[in-house]
């Protein structure tokens, strides 16, 4: 039976149907989710893409933190459900609190969109286990509210129980506190970054590589083997 990967869009998403191919790239079958449906159709894990969901009006992912879908989403992601934020996503999952800490506008104040590195922290997660701890890969990164913030006892705390999933390589794009680019929760089923691995899944768009299907072969792998 194939797993089913929902793909949220809400007002605002760009990248809704990039996240559908990189799913459908991985071998899985893309679900798409309407923001005002409390119905998730049975699907085995959930991806938040990136956008500018309500033009990012108030806080970025501030407005969609209310959607109907969210009330769903939020209480099956404590149960243990998948789901993975990307950049707008990340920036819905802090402001839900199923991840810890905020996204503030980057510290020049300059929207950037660049080939990033990313050093992987923690590969024991549902959607990293495709990657090796150390390892270095290179994905797109595009935002305007890139900074993560939190208080230094939940930064220790995050790298006490290594909950960084992912920093910055080769400089700090947007003043992330040590130099964050993803986290992850305490069950490690729930997973946000920045930069946007869904840009590289084929060799001939994003940064010409293939380093960000990982994310979506790992998701496959752990529900298959469940």
């Amino acid at each position: 039976m194939t797993a089913r990967i929902g793909v949220v869009t809400f007002p605002g998403t760009l990248d809704d149907r990039d996240t559908q191919r990189a799913v459908r790239l991985a071998g899985a079958e893309a679900v798409p989710l309407w923001h005002r449906d409390k119905d998730l159709k049975q699907v085995d894990a959930v991806v938040l893409p990136g956008g500018i969901s309500y033009g990012d009006y108030l806080r970025a992912g501030a407005i969609a933190r209310f959607s109907p879908v969210l009330e769903t989403l939020t209480g099956q992601a404590r149960d243990g459900l998948p789901v993975l934020g990307i950049c707008n996503g990340f920036q819905l999952l802090t402001e839900a609190h199923l991840l810890p800490g905020a996204m503030l506008r980057n510290d020049h104040l300059h929207f950037v969109c660049r080939e990033q590195r990313l050093r992987v922290e923690n590969a024991g997660t549902a959607w990293t286990t495709a990657y090796r701890t150390g390892e270095e890969i290179r994905v797109p990164l595009k935002n305007m509210d890139g900074r993560y913030v939190a208080d230094e006892r939940t930064l220790d705390m995050l790298e006490a129980e290594g909950r960084v999933a992912f920093r910055y390589l080769g400089g700090n794009p947007n003043g992330s506190l040590r130099d964050i680019a993803g986290v992850t929760n305490e069950a490690g089923n729930v997973v946000g970054l920045m930069p946007h691995p869904e840009h590289a899944v084929e060799p001939l768009i994003g940064t010409g590589r293939t380093d960000g299907l990982g994310f979506f072969t790992s998701i496959l792998k752990k529900l298959v083997d469940a």
